[in-house]
C-alpha cells in the first residue's frame, strides 16, 4: 500500500532542481538527525511511496515538487565524516545511528507556499502545519496528497 510523505530540504543543500539534475533524478536523503524522522524512514517508508518535496529554511518555504521513495534505508555515511556538518561522534560503523534512503524527483511544480497551505481549510490538519512541528519528514494523509497533487499542483 502506497503511503505519502512530506520531506523538507534546504534548497542551498539540495533543491528540487538539484534533485532533477542528479543521475536518474535520484538523491540520497542525508543529514536526518531526528529520531522520529529516522524511524519513519526505517519503519514505514517504502520504495514507491509518494513524496512532496518541500523547501525549508528559505525566503519562501513550501512544496516545490513531487518525488518518490526510490530505495530502502542504509546507513548515512555523513555521520562518520568528521568534516560533515552531520557528523555524529557517538555513532559507530558497527551500529550506525542514522539512516538515509534515496528520493527520486519526478517533477517540479509551482510553489505551494506555507501561507497558501495554511489558508486552505482542507489542509488544516496536515502534520507539517501543526504548531511546533519541526520534523524534516512527516506523513501525509491520502486526502491531503490528492488535494495537493491532483488539484492544487495539477
Amino acid at each position: 500500500m502506497t503511503q505519502y510523505w512530506l520531506m523538507k530540504s534546504e534548497p542551498d543543500e539540495c533543491s528540487i532542481d538539484d534533485a532533477l539534475a542528479a543521475r536518474d533524478a535520484t538523491v540520497p536523503w542525508t543529514g536526518v538527525r531526528s529520531y522520529q524522522a529516522r524511524n519513519f524512514m526505517r519503519d514505514q517508508m517504502k520504495e514507491g511511496d509518494g513524496v512532496l518535496f518541500y523547501h525549508s529554511s528559505c525566503p519562501e518555504p513550501g512544496v516545490v515538487g513531487v518525488a518518490r521513495v526510490a530505495s530502502g534505508t542504509r546507513p548515512d555515511p555523513t555521520q562518520f565524516d568528521a568534516k560533515s556538518p552531520y557528523y555524529d561522534a557517538d555513532s559507530k560503523q558497527e551500529s550506525p545511528r542514522w539512516l538515509l534512503l534515496d528520493v527520486q524527483a519526478l517533477r517540479k511544480t509551482r510553489l505551494l507556499s506555507l501561507p497558501e497551505m495554511r489558508s486552505t481549510p482542507e489542509l488544516a490538519d496536515m502534520v507539517v502545519l501543526r504548531r511546533g512541528n519541526r520534523l524534516s519528514i512527516t506523513p501525509v494523509d491520502p486526502k491531503h496528497w490528492s488535494l495537493i497533487v491532483d488539484d492544487m499542483l495539477a
